[in-house]
């Protein structure tokens, strides 16, 4: 759990430092264009040249209002009919200019009127201001406010003087203009050049948080098979403790009987006692040998290969078998095809490895077993279905461990010390053959082993 939240906590101030770097970034960049674009119109003849035309006609403009020609209302809509006159061209030469910078990116760029007020020391006369309506669109591109970045204000602060002649008369006016401008552009796709500006810092910062999360799922899976294998071995010393304990107890008491007096004039008694010491003595050998001997890897067995009459070996095994259980009501189906066919194996290895899933199908419930033994060319296959109590998917996967025991928790009356299909599985992979298994929970389990000829 500790992990876990350092984890969380480095991926949160991580976040917050690449959120930060983004808006640095953005910053920078928003900066280093507006730097690039804020004098474009000062220094282009043909851009000053348009700011001319429309700029002398909106001083006539306000002429024409001071000389009551015209009303306030016709400024701006005249002013704007110009500008729309003049903007194509603008546009065009803004494009060449932005070229001539090197610019890599699309950009556009609006000039749009803040305020204009003309100026009197008794009352300003205000044409248009801001505040009141929306700016009003000049000269550029159009593009919606959400995505413009401001690059800088305009003040325009002139006094002009102006004649106008009406009936051979001459009349001089003078009056004092603010005209104020807002300068915006728009750089598509901004984000992008920003993140790939980034690219360096987010790739480290993607393999820190890899390589950290890697540590963090390497030790909590290290830690769940330390548990796996503590359970595992905690199971494996259970079992063979059980196991242990019944004829540890058999030659306890055979012992004791041994020591007592009435007991040792009584030969009848004396050799049953010591045959039964002998007996349990032989379980126990066999217990260790078990544990030794199934505990084998596949590298560490050596075969001892031989050519077997295919249906007389499998008959053989299947006959033994069913003298083994003839005390339980087991139903046998044999389907042995190429009835002639040889095989080479180790008789000893392989026999046990066959009785391993006979016995396991009797153990967990099985009471009709069918075993189909088929030829090719290249392999002999061999298919043992039982009818027991089926094996779930989670199980499988953990099958062939060794120590490992499918329903040992549920099932308490089955003895093993889980080493059966582990040894069986080696016994396969030495043989450069291979174990499938088929199963769902409740419906039964088939077994296959493959095998090549040669």
């Amino acid at each position: 759990m500790a992990s876990i939240i350092g984890l969380l906590a480095l991926s949160a101030i991580q976040g917050y430092l690449i959120n930060n770097t983004y808006k640095l970034k953005k910053t920078a960049f928003i900066t280093e264009t507006r730097k690039s674009i804020s004098r474009v119109d000062d220094f282009s003849p043909e851009l000053d040249s348009i700011n001319d035309i429309w700029q002398d006609y909106f001083l006539n403009l306000l002429a024409d209002y001071k000389r009551k020609t015209i009303s306030k209302t016709e400024i701006l809509p005249r002013l704007k009919a110009k500008t729309d006159s003049l903007n194509e061209s603008y546009k065009a030469n803004y494009k060449r200019e932005l070229t001539k910078k090197g610019l890599k990116y699309g950009l556009k760029f609006q000039k749009k009127i803040k305020t204009i007020i003309l100026l009197d020391s008794i009352k300003n006369d205000t044409i248009f201001n801001h505040e009141n309506t929306s700016k009003i669109h000049l000269l550029g591109e159009h593009f919606d406010k959400e995505s413009a970045h401001k690059v800088s204000n305009s003040m325009w602060l002139t006094d002009h003087s102006f004649e106008r002649s009406t009936d051979s008369t001459s009349t001089t006016l003078t009056y004092d203009l603010h005209f104020e401008t807002e300068d915006f552009m728009n750089i598509e796709g901004w984000e992008r050049i920003v993140i790939i500006r980034m690219k360096w810092l987010l790739i480290c910062s993607i393999f820190i948080f890899l390589f950290v999360f890697g540590l963090l799922f390497y030790s909590i899976k290290n830690l769940i098979n330390q548990k796996k294998i503590a359970d595992i071995k905690t199971d494996f010393v259970n079992n063979i403790t059980h196991e242990l304990k019944t004829p540890l107890a058999t030659l306890s008491l055979a012992t004791k009987m041994l020591k007592k007096d009435n007991i040792k004039g009584q030969p009848l008694i004396v050799n049953s006692t010591v045959s039964t010491i002998e007996r349990q003595n032989k379980r126990l050998q066999k217990l260790i040998d078990q544990v030794l001997n199934n505990s084998l890897g596949y590298k560490e067995i050596t075969l001892k290969k031989e050519p077997v009459d295919l249906k007389g070996y499998i008959n053989t095994i299947l006959d033994d078998f069913m003298l083994s259980v003839k005390d339980k009501n087991v139903a046998l189906t044999r389907n042995i095809n190429n009835a002639n066919a040889k095989v080479s194996i180790d008789r000893f290895y392989f026999t046990t490895a066959l009785f391993n899933i006979l016995e396991n199908a009797i153990k967990y419930g099985g009471d009709t077993i069918n075993v189909e033994v088929s030829v090719t060319q290249t392999h002999f296959s061999i298919s043992i279905t039982d009818n027991g109590l089926g094996i779930s998917s989670k199980n499988q996967k953990q099958l062939f461990d060794k120590f490992y025991r499918a329903g040992n928790k549920e099932i308490h009356n089955v003895k093993g010390l889980g080493l059966g299909l582990y040894y069986t599985n080696q016994i396969v992979k030495a043989h450069v053959g291979q174990i499938l298994i088929k199963s769902n929970e409740g419906e039964g389990a088939t077994f296959t082993i493959k095998i090549p000829l040669h």
